[in-house]
Order: C-alpha cells, then structure tokens, then sequence
C-alpha cells in the first residue's frame, strides 16, 4: 500500500516506522527538511519538504497516487486542508488527526467525515480512553477494547500473593474461570512467549488474556482476592487530556480531584465537568498533597504537558501513599527507563494511542483493527472471517497452533466465544488474535492463502 503521511514530528515518525516495518510504501511530507532529512537516514522512505497542505506539494509528492493519506502535524487546519485536497485528488482513505473538539464533535453541516475525511481522531481522547480502561479494573497494567468494544485484552503482573503462583496452564486450579478467558501471552523479563499447556506462571510475570469485561473481572478477584476499587482519582493536569479523563472518571464510584495551576483554564474545566472537584493548585506543591488527602485506594494520575513533572509528581504521590500511578510520558526514550525501574505503575503515551485508533485503516482487506500494547511486544489483530478462507469450518484444535501467535475469541452474532479447542469458525466471524512481533504477515497469509 502506498501511504503519504503529513507531518515528521513525533507522530509522523512513529507511524512512518511502523507503516515501514509493515512494507508499505511511504512518503513523508513536512516544511522542514531536518526532521525529514533524519527519516531518510533511519527508513526507507520518500520524502517532500514543503507545506503539507500545499496543492504544490502534494502533486510534487504524487499524492494522487497513494492509497492512503494520514495528516499528523500538530495544526488542525493544516490537516484537515491536506484531508480535503487529498480527497479531491482520490485518494480513496483520509484520516485526520484533530484536537480542536468543535471539530472532533461536529455533527452538522460541518461534519468532517461527511466532507471526505473518513477518520477524525483526538490522540488527547484515545489517551484519556486508554487510561479510563485501567483505571475501571484496578489489578491490571493494560487494557485495550477489542471486537467492537464487546471485550477486552487485559495484562497482569503476578505478585508473591496471588494463587495462580507456580500453577501450569494445562492444570489449573479453577478451570471454569479460564473457559471464560483466554491467555494470549507471557512477558517474562524480556522474554515475550505465547502460553501453552505446559507454560508455568512465575512471580514477576506479566500476563495477557483476552475475554468479556465481566469475565476478566471474575479472574481479577481470583487472582486478586485483595483488590479493590480506587476510592479516589488525582488528575494531575487540566489540558485537554486531563479534562477528558476527569469527564470518564466520573462515570465510576469514588471521588474525583483535578489540580490545574491556571486559574482561568481551572475555571473553565470546572464549567465542564460535574462532580470533579478542581483545584487552582500546581502539582508540584508538596503542600497540596496534604491538603487532597492521598491515601491506600487513591489512583494518582499526572498528564501535564511536560513529562518530568508527570513523572516527579507520580514519584511524591507514591511516597505519600498512592496506591496507583500513572503518567503520560511523550518522551520515547524515558519509557523503557520508566520500565526497567519500576518508576510508575503506568506510562502512556499519547502518539501510540492515536495509532492504535487509526491501524484499522492501514490494514489490508478483512483486516478490521489492530493495536500494539505499551508493555509488551506483539500486535493484536481483529480479522472479519472471509467465506473463503481455510478456517471456515475448522475448530480452533483442528488449525493448531500458529507457531508465533494464537486465536483469543470470536464475536458471532454479538455474542463473544472464547478461542476453546471445541470452537468451530464460521465465515462471518469476527475474530480477534495475538501475533508475535513480525509475525503478523505470515498468519494474515495463512488466514487468506489466495491473497
């Protein structure tokens, strides 16, 4: 597929190393010739330096002749231009990223999808969704929404305490709670394996599986009998990230506090917001962490602009007692720092959650959604079940196993079936699978050989 992406800044690089790792043909188009100059020198990518939307540029870059056009930078108005342009030059799939919510939200007249653009995507709101879905289940370090929202790929780390400690797959204790679920990898250091019947679990494992919200929940107070829900939110940040996340958080049982050292951006998210109590206090106050009350059961989360404050004020909510951390870290280099120290409990980063959002359209033919995790490497893929494909009518035992990746669940008739040896596919289904990484393109190829 031949792919322009507009915009070299920190979104634009991500995603051009992706689509490249992937084999697709990219273009980069950027007014700077420094960032473009540093792609070309790490990808095989074209690139054209000028305005991206720019009808000079674009037909410079033979804009045309792409499949798909994805425009990153951080100029709402630029990227909705290029959309428009490319659009009128047919190419057949735009997708936009936006932050200006009157756009995002629009649903007249003015409604962008309806003027050509076929995806709008906030990567403020998709990061304020990515940790709204941890913070809901308090016990996991992960969780991202598959088969249209009607389940959930979750990750756990396993602790001294918990009763799945030293228990083998094949024989585990309480085999009516894994019926429901489906485990679909191990991190074990750096080691990322797919589990099979004879994978032990280790203290110190994070663990990956896949099923309905309610059935996720159910092995949680299993394998967490000491779990429990936060009593309280601190969102560190009033910015459009942090005034999403407080409106989500509002939707759960327990308090919430929004801190924003502006007093008229203070104002403004406590016009928009409910129950949140916001605060005109800066984060990095020592004081303020007396007077919030942090204690056992409260989830501290920092989303300021700049991530050595996110992750200072993580640090002293810890030390006062926070039971959870999290912070956004824009910065790709502080990430495996974070990790290997254990700084937080969570990093996010919000350009690999606007990707996640925006993957189902780079995606080949029955390939609806894919997603790669912040903690571990592999690639979630959701695939529509073509008739004509080798699985059809096979059961999951009769396939075997995928060498580097395994079959989580299938969704039929909106009803999510776990990937048990007894389940039969049939075309139409919905099915949602862990790959290893680079191991993608040989399972989509075995899925549709003819392809």
């Amino acid at each position: 597929m031949r792919i322009g992406v507009i915009g070299s800044g920190a979104a634009g690089q991500l995603l051009a190393r992706r689509l490249c790792n992937e084999r697709h043909d990219v273009i980069v188009i950027d007014h700077r010739p420094e960032p473009l100059a540093e792609l070309e020198s790490q990808l095989d990518v074209m690139t054209v330096c000028g305005p991206g939307s720019s009808p000079t540029t674009l037909a410079e870059a033979e804009i045309e002749k792409a499949d798909l056009v994805v425009a990153v930078t951080n100029r709402d108005e630029v990227n909705i231009l290029a959309c428009l342009l490319a659009h009128a030059a047919g190419v057949p799939r735009k997708i936009a990223k936006i932050s200006n919510a009157d756009y995002i939200h629009e649903s007249g007249p003015y409604d962008l999808q309806s003027l050509g653009i076929d995806l709008v995507v906030s990567q403020k709101e998709e990061c304020a969704h990515d940790l709204f879905n941890v913070l809901r289940l308090p016990g996991t370090i992960e969780v991202v929404d598959v088969l249209q929202d009607r389940a959930i790929v979750a990750g756990i780390k396993i602790d001294i305490d918990s009763p799945i400690v030293m228990t083998y797959l094949e024989s585990f204790p309480v085999p009516d709670l894994i019926q429901q679920i489906r485990f679909i990898a191990l991190q074990r250091g750096k080691k990322v394996m797919i589990p099979r019947g004879d994978t032990q679990f280790m203290i110190g494992d994070d663990v990956y599986m896949v099923g309905e919200p309610s059935a996720v929940m159910n092995f949680l107070k299993w394998a967490y009998p000491e779990r429990s829900d936060f009593r309280k939110f601190i969102v560190a940040g009033g910015g459009d990230l942090g005034l999403h996340l407080a409106e989500s958080l509002e939707s759960l049982p327990g308090e919430v506090i929004l801190l924003e050292p502006d007093p008229h951006r203070a104002e403004f998210c406590a016009d928009r917001l409910g129950h949140t109590v916001v605060l005109k206090s800066n984060p990095l106050d020592p004081a303020i962490f007396d007077d919030i009350g942090i204690t056992d059961g409260t989830a501290f989360i920092a989303v300021t602009d700049e991530d050595e404050n996110n992750i200072i004020c993580c640090l002293m909510a810890e030390k006062r007692g926070a039971s959870f951390t999290a912070a956004q870290v824009t910065k790709t280099g502080y990430a495996p720092i974070i990790n290997s120290l254990s700084l937080l409990d969570r990093a996010v980063n919000p350009y690999t959650s606007m990707i996640n959002a925006i993957s189902r359209f780079i995606r080949g033919s029955n390939i609806e959604a894919a997603a790669t995790l912040y903690s571990l490497k592999g690639e979630i893929l959701e695939i529509h079940l073509p008739p004509d494909s080798p699985w059809v009518g096979k059961t999951i035992a009769e396939i075997g196993n995928l060498k580097d990746g395994i079959i989580a669940a299938a969704l039929r008739d909106a009803v999510v079936m776990p990937a048990t040896g007894n389940l039969q596919l049939e075309s139409g289904d919905h099915i949602t699978l862990f790959c290893l990484p680079n191991a993608a393109s040989h399972i989509i190829k075995r899925l549709n050989p003819k392809k």
